[in-house]
């Protein structure tokens, strides 16, 4: 019970930050992109300041070694850059560029029922799901191949 306790607590401050930050208005993010236009640099002081916080956090949490709520960490160990992570982040990107949102704030938004709001969040959640079954099928490296870009071995 502990552990879901933190988890609703850690979701609702992540929650609230993206909303007292501006994170969940697309136009804001938009303008933030628009690096040649009407620049707005408010956010990179929201990524900045988040870079810290996580950082300090990061460290703090590998010297203590166990963690509070469970019997070890799960740190990643894959360090490679492959095809698959330049894939999924440039896809990322784009649909951050062309909508001004990511999962967190469109999480958010969704309680305002906007329907283009909605579309996304189905979008990606149909996306994801589309991904996992590739990955059990083996179409995940097929794409990768389509694609032109040559695979790792990780």
């Amino acid at each position: 019970m502990p552990l879901y306790i933190a988890s609703f607590a850690c979701g609702l401050i992540f929650g609230a930050g993206l909303l007292i930050s501006g994170m969940t208005d697309p136009t804001k993010v938009i303008g933030f992109l628009d690096l040649f236009g009407m620049w707005d640099a408010t956010l990179a002081l929201v990524m900045a300041g988040a870079v810290a916080v996580s950082g300090l956090g990061f460290a703090i949490a590998r010297r203590r070694g166990t963690p509070v709520l469970a019997e070890r960490s799960f740190w990643p160990t894959r360090t490679d850059i492959d095809a698959q992570l330049l894939i999924a982040g440039g896809l990322f990107g784009i649909g951050w560029g062309l909508v001004g949102l990511c999962p967190g704030p469109a999480l958010v938004n969704l309680t305002g029922l906007s329907f283009p709001v909605i579309a996304f969040v189905v979008s990606m959640a149909i996306g994801m799901v589309g991904y996992d079954v590739s990955l059990q099928h083996g179409g995940a490296a097929a794409m990768i191949e389509q694609a032109g870009v040559p695979a790792s071995d990780g």
